[in-house]
């Protein structure tokens, strides 16, 4: 193959690449507590996140000397988020409040049930166009860690944030099979002939 042009590559790159400021991650609030979560705040206040690593471990097989490696189990690892806090701490209050339910903070108390206190998640990448071109689904999330927010006298011009780490079960995408994402192999090697 030859090195090829910039010419080469800028055919390539169709549509500019994707940008990562184009995003939308989408909340719920869990069915079994209302913690006042204001879903369109929290969507609009949300202005980091990641789209999720693809994990698979490795199994070794010894064989006379050799290792065979053959492919394990999905492995899936938290998720986070970063918050914009907004002066009332509404966002805040309901995450506080949704970790509350599942694990009292005075006592050992908490809800057992994962259908009171999971829900699913979604994030969406966006073209320039603003047309969606990826999305991952979180299947039964829930908040298991709430960052610290720093106050400083000498701090003048920032407002708060605070990141919000989430486990799930696992996850699935609008490209790969599974109970949320519906594309096949067929479907996707039709989707890059015609690409």
């Amino acid at each position: 193959m030859a090195l090829g042009r910039v010419d080469d590559f800028k055919a390539k790159l169709a549509g500019g690449g994707a940008r990562g400021n184009l995003f939308q991650v989408n909340f719920s609030q869990p069915d079994g507590f209302n913690v006042g979560l204001d879903t369109e705040l929290a969507s609009f206040m949300c202005e980091a996140a990641v789209l999720p690593a693809s994990t698979l471990g490795t199994i070794i097989v010894p064989f006379r000397g050799r290792q065979l490696k053959i492919a394990g189990d999905r492995q899936f690892g938290e998720w986070t988020v970063q918050v914009i806090n907004d002066r009332d701490f509404i966002t805040r209050n309901a995450m506080e409040r949704w970790m509350a339910s599942m694990a009292n903070h005075s006592s050992a108390g908490g809800s057992q049930r994962l259908d009171e206190y999971c829900v699913n998640l979604d994030v969406v990448q966006f073209d320039r166009d603003e047309r969606e071109i990826k999305r991952y689904f979180f299947k039964d999330a829930w908040p298991v860690a709430i960052s610290e927010i720093g106050l400083n006298y000498g701090d003048i011009d920032s407002i708060e944030r605070f990141t919000i780490t989430w486990q799930y079960q696992y996850w699935t995408s609008n490209t790969t099979d599974g109970n949320l994402g519906t594309a096949t192999p067929t479907d996707l090697r039709a989707s890059s002939a015609g690409a």
